[in-house]
């Protein structure tokens, strides 16, 4: 930005003075109505005093969003496939490049910004996955509460940097807390959960983020936990966020918390907890909301006049939120700043786009290989049908809060690519989404009985789920609520996928989707079943990477796929006894954790190093990986432990530790885990962490115990 005209004997332009004293002396030069005005996303410009307009809403879940040209990687749900943790911070740095780059780009003359175009991202969203059903579950990692946090703590890392004065970007962990629909009550909705599911499944994930990664901002969430709006709670935001996270720093003002959209509304107009929009404002100042997504906050003004807070709170959110604008570097000459001079060149280069398509790779999942029937060999086949609405529709690929890429590549296209002119493709999309016109199935039909294999491109869009309200990557606006109300494969694609089997010729099923999909037909009658989720740009090219061998899978499942509805809790029963693989004990369609490969590998040599411990001492375990089969790939080591002994209700299982690893046909190798005493904890009916004496059993694998992974076990006990 250009030089600060500020007035005389001001220190906060001096980049050389510490940051708090920057910020107290700027925040002493403003108005009251300048102060309410920068608690608002939209923050004006203060020109007698050279503060630059500044609008905090940006996003970044799978790239920058919504801010022009962009790589735009798998959506969330999908990175989270990859259980590649490094993967996943070189994506980060990747999108946070991008960020610096357009925002700089972008700044007017007097340093403003507008809204897409700041330094402040409300991403990642770590809320659990808990239900199926609910439309913005693909904006997650999943349904488990520690791959939710090494996920989150390596983006937020990623995005934030590592220099230790400046902040590359700001991170925004949301939504918080227990948040996970229904979309078309969240503005309402009082989510009622006991303090064991609060602690043991809602929380840890933000905890994490909070005390490991440093996260710069939480987002809270639009219902209610506990009859307390979640923007205002003085449970959620001030005993738990501040008091035992120290969320800030010791001195409180090393993090802000920020409103969901609107939220702030909502407490007055919907959850009818106080009158008025200035009494809403005010409690959620008063208890720890420093930013307002939305208008309210600008009735600041009344509430002061009304007595209902003082200017000292006030004071408590500018110093939160100026502090960070400080640590951005937004005040401080652009040399000063190691990140303002990452050049443009590097949004959508080549690296990225590159680092887009191994994205989509590792997130593949191969759900179903009937003897061996994939990976398809070009030579042996003249002839291929490509079905199904989502085979060639580019927007499919994006999910939502997306940008837009220079060049998209579909699964149609990627498998044209990837065959050739030796090959014939035919296509015929066949049907819609969700519409029950089935006009095209007698095309469809007929290129099957053409062909010497069928590739079915089906799953879900953001037409039959994502959030209320949003139009992004619809098309034609035919927007449902967001949320499902069955997981099926909609029922005009499973019955084009019927008619086509009957031709009897080898069927492959690729879905793209981002939450569960119950296809109970398709597991039975399909040769091969892929897992693609919305895998951005590059997600053609993967897909055919896998279909035809030069890929071998390795992606796990970090949700499960369950067989019906039926078997799940009402959506709106926020208690988890009976969901997610920690609690679910019925037979599921695919586990968490699943995922089949071209190649096959053993575990063997489980060593702990100990069978007794002390409470409060940490395990080594270590196991030896081999790769038994013929083919280099991937193998996802995943760590499941079990409190045998509890004295109250525990998870099933839980994981406790995984690892991305590399073979070579033939070869071996050693992967060690540390388990913390942290992760030996029971979460009793008061919400209190406890590790209590008794037996714990380990399973160390390809996927969980009981299922068709490889599998060792071994027990270990602790002693008071």
């Amino acid at each position: 930005m250009k030089p600060i005209n500020a007035p005389e004997g001001a220190i906060y332009p001096d980049p050389t003075q510490p940051i708090a004293a920057r910020v107290a002396d700027l925040i002493s030069r403003m108005t009251l109505p300048e102060k309410v005005s920068q608690m608002l996303h939209g923050a004006p410009a203060i020109e007698r005093l050279g503060v630059p307009a500044y609008n905090w809403w940006n996003e970044c879940l799978h790239g920058v969003g919504r801010a022009g040209i962009a790589t735009v990687f798998p959506q969330a749900i999908g990175m989270a496939a990859t259980w590649d943790t490094d993967l996943l911070h070189r994506v980060a740095v990747a999108i946070s490049d991008e960020a610096r780059a357009k925002h700089h780009a972008a700044l007017g003359e007097d340093g403003s910004s507008e809204q897409y175009y700041g330094l402040t991202f409300w991403t990642p969203n770590i809320n659990i996955f808990r239900d199926p059903r609910w439309g913005r579950g693909q904006e997650t990692y999943g349904e488990d509460p520690y791959l939710t946090a090494r996920m989150g703590v390596t983006f937020i890392k990623g995005l934030q940097g590592d220099d230790p004065k400046y902040l590359k970007v700001a991170a925004t962990a949301k939504h918080f807390a227990v948040h996970s629909g229904p979309e078309n009550e969240r503005h309402h909705f009082d989510a009622r959960v006991n303090k064991r599911d609060l602690w043991g499944t809602y929380l840890p994930a933000f905890e994490a983020c909070v005390r490991e990664a440093k996260v710069a901002a939480v987002m809270g969430a639009y219902n209610r936990t506990n009859g307390e709006p979640c923007c205002a709670s003085p449970t959620l935001l001030q005993k738990i966020l501040r008091e035992q996270w120290e969320f800030g720093g010791s001195d409180g003002v090393d993090g802000h918390v920020v409103s969901d959209c609107w939220a702030i509304r909502d407490i007055w107009a919907y959850h009818r907890v106080v009158q008025t929009p200035a009494e809403a404002a005010a409690l959620a100042v008063k208890n720890g909301c420093d930013l307002n997504c939305g208008e309210t906050y600008a009735k600041l003004l009344i509430a002061l006049e009304q007595g209902l807070i003082d200017e000292a709170t006030i004071d408590r959110a500018l110093t939160r939120l100026f502090t960070l604008r400080f640590k951005l570097g937004m005040f401080d000459p652009p040399e000063m700043v190691p990140y303002a001079q990452i050049p443009f060149e590097v949004n959508d280069c080549e690296a990225h786009r590159a680092l887009a398509l191994q994205t989509a790779r590792e997130s593949i999942v191969l759900l179903k290989n009937a003897d061996g029937f994939l990976p398809l060999d070009k030579a042996a086949i003249k002839k291929i049908a490509v079905i199904g609405p989502n085979a060639d529709d580019a927007l499919v690929l994006l999910g939502n809060y997306f940008g837009w890429p220079s060049r998209s590549v579909t699964p149609l296209q990627g498998i044209r690519n990837k065959v050739g002119a030796d090959v014939e493709v035919l296509y015929a999309p066949g049907c819609d989404i969700r519409d029950h016109e089935t006009t095209g199935f007698a095309e469809a039909v007929a290129i099957a009985q053409q062909a010497d294999v069928v590739i079915a491109v089906m799953g879900l869009s953001q037409l039959v789920e994502g959030e209320e309200g949003q139009q992004e990557g619809v098309k034609d606006g035919r927007r449902s609520t967001g949320d499902r109300d069955d997981i099926a494969l909609p029922e005009v694609q499973e019955a084009l996928l019927r008619m086509v089997a009957a031709t009897g010729k080898p069927l492959v099923l690729v879905l793209l989707n981002g939450s569960a999909v119950a296809v109970n037909w398709a597991e039975e009658h399909a040769a091969a079943i892929v897992e693609a989720w919305y895998p951005g740009e590059e997600g053609g090219t993967a897909i055919a990477d896998v279909l035809f061998g030069d890929y071998n899978p390795a992606g796990r499942l970090p949700v499960t796929f369950y067989k019906s509805v039926d078997d799940l809790p009402p959506f709106r029963d926020y208690a988890m006894q009976g969901r997610t693989y920690r609690y679910f004990a019925g037979e599921v369609l695919y586990p968490f954790g699943y995922g089949l490969s071209y190649t096959t590998f053993a575990y063997s040599d489980l060593t702990l190093s100990a069978d007794k411990i002390k409470s409060g001492e940490s395990l080594t375990v270590s196991v030896t990986v081999t790769n038994t089969g013929e083919r280099a790939g991937d193998e996802v080591v995943q760590l499941y432990l079990r409190d045998v002994e509890a004295s109250v209700p525990v998870p099933l299982r839980q994981l406790q530790g995984f690892t991305r690893i590399h073979l070579e046909p033939g070869a071996r190798q050693t992967v060690t885990f540390t388990l913390a005493p942290q992760q030996m904890t029971l979460v009793t009916d008061e919400g209190q962490r406890v590790i209590e004496p008794g037996v714990f059993e380990i399973a160390v694998g390809g996927g969980q115990p009981g299922t068709s992974a490889p599998v060792v076990m071994g027990t270990f006990t602790v002693v008071g």
